[in-house]
């Protein structure tokens, strides 16, 4: 599913930040560690999961299409599209699941033998930090089984925030959705101008007068809750005596999860 708008200015903001972090994480931390997901994505054992899973989705999408032409109404419609995306969900697990958790007990156990007490995604990562994905690689492809360590990663002065749960919020998602529709209207009411300019010239301006509608508009709606986000988590960060905060998407083992902090700063 495509993020908000808002969602991606905040992806923005971390991103800004963990561009700049790691070469003070490298000065201050050894306990930092980073993984090429893309590397491990394209491993024999996850193309092969993958080649099945999109055989499978092939399949289903040829029967997707016959079960949507005999239904009868939008409930119908909508009852079909459901039962397909379960289908597809359960197959997925099925066939990707298993990998998907030895990847990440592979990620655990070498985490835990360096002693680290978070584990990157290899994109943030400029400088600094310890390299573990052939480790995690030879794990993942070793005969053996990986058991889940009996420990908790130690603490950490690196710190996420879920954007999932602050899309969630009852205020952002209002904020999101007031937005797309001020969009909508806004796209259909510049559609016709711009049908009904009759130079070039008049063209370009009816463009640009639309670009700059919908910036002064997401500035107005979006970028007060943008700041506010920022300021919870800078506060949360100082709290938790940490050195980054970024995005749950980019941490695949430990760190300090500053999500409730936010979100309870945010309030509804």
């Amino acid at each position: 599913m495509q993020r908000t708008m808002l969602a991606k200015r905040f992806i923005t903001l971390f991103a800004a930040v963990a561009l700049f972090a790691p070469a003070a994480l490298a000065a201050d931390l050894s306990d930092v560690g980073y993984l090429d997901q893309a590397q491990i994505g394209s491993l024999p054992v996850f193309q092969r999961a993958n080649a099945q899973l999109a055989q499978f989705k092939s399949q289903l999408d040829a029967q997707f299409a016959a079960a949507m032409k005999s239904a009868r109404s939008d409930a119908e419609k909508q009852s079909v599209s459901i039962e397909f995306q379960q289908k597809l969900a359960d197959k997925q697990r099925e066939i990707v699941g298993p990998m998907f958790t030895r990847a990440q007990l592979a990620i655990s156990a070498v985490a835990a033998t360096k002693h680290l007490s978070v584990v990157l995604d290899k994109q943030i990562v400029i400088y600094g930090g310890q390299d573990i994905t052939s480790d995690v690689q030879n794990l993942i492809t070793s005969s053996k089984a990986i058991a889940t360590p009996s420990a908790t990663p130690p603490p950490s002065e690196i710190g996420f925030v879920d954007q999932t749960a602050l899309d969630a919020l009852p205020k952002v998602k209002q904020a999101n959705d007031d937005f797309a529709k001020f969009t909508d209207d806004t796209r259909k009411a510049f559609v016709a101008k711009f049908n009904q300019a009759k130079t070039d010239a008049d063209k370009q301006q009816v463009a640009k007068d639309y670009r700059n509608a919908i910036t002064a508009k997401q500035t107005d709606m979006l970028k007060p809750l943008v700041d506010s986000t920022k300021s919870a988590t800078a506060d949360a960060a100082g709290k938790h005596n940490l050195l980054l905060v970024v995005d749950r998407s980019e941490v695949l083992y430990g760190g300090t999860d500053l999500t409730n902090d936010v979100t309870t700063a945010l309030g509804k």
